[in-house]
């Protein structure tokens, strides 16, 4: 291969890193206008009254629009029914803080932010409720008529009372995960515009053009046909951006003054407005014989989704089906809630519920371990998932499963850190930890397609159209390089037009990271079709078969014979003589199964990308202060299209796995955010790093996936944290069970030890 498989720059690196690219707060039209929300300050209320009639009347306010003003659906939610329930401007209640009753639109952002405090709104103030596990009771208040439960997702295999039975050893524990916020670089942004034939079109950071796109049509009344999102350079999401935020808003201010109008969200508003990750409380109970070989799992499961779905219900699913971890084991049994509350809404953050439930059955592992006597890397080993194995679901794993490649390569470098590694040091005590995951590929058992549209135009350059998005994660680049492996051509001859729903067919979102997979599949059967397209012709004019052609350096070649050959640049030339144009189109959907709703039985992903990671930590005993000193990461995604952003890939996932094991907590108290900036709300930044830091890529191939490849995105991320934790217990003994770990839980953890 050409161009797969090599470390190529980026084909967006240029104008980021020159500051050309222009995200949608850069964007200005002529007579723009500005807009602001307001937003409710009480968490659970009825709205009585809401007069807008003072706001109206300033000076330089073109529009305010409330609920009635909608004239469409006032409903919006990302899974689509029975799960559309959020308004675009609360109507009958308000369900959190943040909750958007009114906007305005004005010719500066300081005459609309007037108007906001002008808008007088009258609540009848309800009882609230916060605690998920309150909201689960008969008698607590109802955030929805339907009642609290947003989900309930079972699995179901084997007989786990028998497995009980038989174990050895069974190992309990509970664990709790903190909300958390994306903190992407670039607030929520964007403008909306309608044009003389009453078109709306909407340029915005966003994740998922396509469901914006039909979002904003069924809010505004609108066909589809009449609706266009063009995704600017987004700065960040990490799940944050796939849910609807300034879209439906500006597209309604636009459409009724007639001008342009911008939206951007302060960071306050970003983080108070924007989806968190679900906290989850996670109860284990696992069971294995004496030689360390699991039985039975059984799992509770509970996440906050706050006072609306939005993915709240694939969340909990997702963790449910992953709750066994990368093992196999035979008698499983897992409960996993999504449940109403009125605080912040809960959506897709990187790992989508895997990152919670892989730090419960991490430390699960460690403790069997620990009981039993065994290497944790070993046990590891004994149970890890395999050709043949059979998930939870029941499916039949049947190719692709690098988890106990990722095992090995991770116990040689433990072993090698073991050597050096001095257990008391003059600040304190220092362990190393592992932490391994599994990770299936697109959405959980439903329909998650990609196409593309792909041109080989006359000059052997190509032009890929798809309304997937680029969100940093390196997609246009993986999709310039598949177009140029499949045509022999240079990736420099290769434009990706990306995220415009208005030149390109449908696509999926940038989530469950599948695009590579789903999106790359689609491409590579486009270009496929187009090259087929030339080598008919070709097989035609040089009279021999389409299949004895190949391409070699551009150019199309017969083989057997190195001296007949005819450049690509030619045969397209002589294609287009005879009126043929060289186009391909391609789209492709995961081969997948529904769960069954009682046992969660079926075939919920295609592939599954696995990964462990390793943590050396050195803990001050005396305060309880970690400090890191070394990450390793050894994750298979299949087949590296770029080396370089796999890279990348990991050393940020290694960045969000710290942060989420030391120090990130966004703190909700009775609904109400008390870290509402970033300099409240603490990540890693760079000094937090450790010098000694790797990241090694395992290529167990997917047969099904694009040259073999299958993901990387939310893999990178998820074994990190349970393997700091890990590595503190190893060091000082103390195991913290709620996150993050931070010097104080650890202080606590080290006076409830057993002496």
């Amino acid at each position: 291969m050409h161009v797969v498989g090599k470390r190529i720059e980026r084909v967006d690196a240029l104008k980021k890193v020159m500051g050309k690219a222009l995200f949608a707060d850069d964007l200005r039209f002529e007579g723009m206008l500005y807009a602001k929300v307001l937003r409710s300050p009480v968490s659970y209320a009825k709205i009585k009254k809401v007069d807008a009639s003072l706001a109206k009347e300033l000076k330089g306010v073109r529009a305010v629009l409330t609920a009635r003003d909608i004239p469409g659906e006032n409903r919006i939610g990302i899974l689509g029914d029975p799960f559309r329930d959020q308004p675009v401007l609360a109507d009958e209640k308000v369900r959190y803080i943040g909750d958007p009753i009114a906007i305005v639109a004005a010719d500066s952002a300081k005459i609309a932010e007037e108007a906001l405090n002008l808008i007088k709104v009258e609540y009848g103030e309800l009882r609230p409720v916060f605690d998920p596990v309150e909201a689960m009771r008969q008698d607590a208040p109802r955030v929805h008529e339907k009642g609290n439960l947003a989900s309930l997702r079972k699995i179901r295999r084997g007989d786990v009372k028998e497995g009980f039975a038989r174990s050895d050893v069974i190992i309990e524990g509970t664990y709790k995960t903190p909300f958390q916020e994306h903190a992407y670089l670039e607030p929520e942004a964007g403008i909306g515009k309608v044009d003389e034939n009453g078109d709306i079109t909407v340029w915005a950071c966003t994740q998922f053009p396509s469901n914006v796109k039909k979002e904003v049509a069924k809010v505004l009344g609108l066909s589809l046909s009449k609706v266009r999102v063009i995704q600017t350079v987004t700065g960040g999401g990490f799940g944050g951006k796939l849910d609807i935020s300034v879209h439906c808003h500006i597209a309604l201010l636009a459409s009724k003054t007639g001008k342009p109008v911008k939206l951007v969200y302060t960071r306050p508003e970003s983080i108070m407005a924007s989806t968190k990750r679900h906290p989850f409380i996670v109860k284990y109970k696992t069971g294995a014989t004496k030689d360390g070989k699991l039985l039975a799992v059984e799992a509770e499961i509970i996440g906050d989704t706050g006072a609306y779905a939005s993915y709240g219900p694939a969340v909990l699913t997702r963790a449910a089906v992953h709750a066994t971890g990368p093992y196999s084991v035979p008698n499983v049994k897992v409960d996993a809630y999504a449940v109403y509350t009125n605080n912040s809404i809960c959506g897709a953050m990187r790992g989508f519920g895997v990152t919670q439930v892989a730090i419960a059955h991490e430390a699960q592992m460690d403790k069997l371990a620990e009981r039993l006597g065994m290497d944790p890397i070993e046990i590891r080993l004994n149970n890890a998932l395999d050709v043949g194995s059979r998930t939870a679901t029941g499916q039949l794993l049947s190719h692709s499963v690098g988890i106990k490649e990722t095992l090995q390569q991770a116990h040689k470098a433990a072993s090698e850190w073991k050597q050096d590694i001095s257990r008391t040091v003059p600040t304190g005590r220092r362990g190393i930890g592992v932490g391994a995951m599994w990770y299936g590929i697109g959405n959980t058992g439903h329909p998650n397609p990609a196409s593309v549209f792909l041109d080989l135009q006359d000059d052997g350059s190509i032009t890929v159209l798809s309304a997937c998005a680029e969100i940093g994660q390196g997609l246009d680049t993986v999709l310039a390089q598949i177009a140029a492996e499949e045509l022999g051509t240079n990736i420099k001859d290769v434009k990706v037009i990306s995220g415009d729903t208005g030149v390109a067919p449908e696509c999926r979102g940038s989530s469950a990271s599948g695009q590579t997979y789903i999106a790359g599949n689609a491409l590579r059967q486009a270009a496929i079709q187009a090259r087929e397209t030339l080598f008919q012709q070709v097989a035609a004019d040089l009279k021999v078969k389409p299949e004895d052609l190949y391409l070699d350096n551009q150019a199309i070649c017969v083989s057997g014979d190195s001296e007949r050959r005819i450049s690509v640049v030619e045969a397209i030339k002589r294609c287009r003589s005879l009126g043929i144009l060289t186009l391909g189109s391609g789209w492709s959907n995961p081969d997948t199964t529904p769960l069954e709703p009682e046992t969660g039985q079926g075939n919920p992903y295609v592939t599954y990308s696995f990964a462990t990671h390793l943590a050396q930590v050195e803990v001050d005993a005396e305060t309880g202060e970690s400090r890191i000193l070394k990450l390793a990461a050894f994750n298979d995604v299949g087949k590296a299209i770029n080396p370089i952003g796999v890279e990348a890939q990991l050393e940020g996932g290694l960045s969000m796995g710290l942060g989420q094991a030391l120090m990130e907590e966004l703190l909700i108290e009775k609904g109400a955010i008390k870290t509402p900036t970033l300099a409240q709300y603490l990540i890693p930044t760079s000094l937090d790093m450790p010098e000694d830091m790797s990241v090694s890529i395992v290529e167990e191939a997917e047969p099904s996936g694009p040259f073999g490849a299958k993901g990387v995105g939310e893999p990178a991320s998820i074994p990190t944290t349970p393997a700091i934790l890990s590595a503190i217990y190893d060091a000082v003994g103390a195991r913290v069970t709620k996150l993050p770990a931070t010097s104080e839980r650890v202080f606590q953890a080290l006076r409830r030890r057993p002496y």
